[in-house]
């Protein structure tokens, strides 16, 4: 998985933008942050999943998902391996993400 991967599939869900956060790239819906690139590192990117989402991905693919240290990870910020990481494990849980950031009408409405 490059960036550019991670970048598409996070920008393939609906009223998703890019913005730019503490010098790295963030994809938002409604204004909320659902996932980063580049930070800490150009290896990485971020989703941020609910605590049960973020357990259940960190058991299934523990080397492609850690959660972030501290307090971020504890509230569901979770690293992505990028070099690790495939399209089986990245697209589920980038739409985890978003429908946890999204608004309801619109979280319900995606995927009929």
């Amino acid at each position: 998985m490059t960036a550019k991967d991670f970048r598409r599939l996070a920008l393939s869900f609906p009223e998703t933008v890019e913005a730019e956060h503490m010098n790295h790239p963030d994809f938002r819906v409604a204004g909320k942050i659902f996932a980063t690139l580049a930070y800490p590192d150009k290896t990485f990117g971020m989703v941020k999943l609910p605590l049960l989402d973020q357990g259940k991905y960190i058991q299934e693919w523990p080397e492609i998902f850690t959660p972030v240290p501290g307090y971020w990870g504890k509230n569901g910020a979770t690293h992505v391996h990028l070099k690790k990481a495939t399209k089986k494990a990245l697209q589920p849980a980038l739409e985890a993400a978003w429908r946890n950031a999204a608004p309801t009408r619109l979280a319900k409405s995606f995927g009929k």
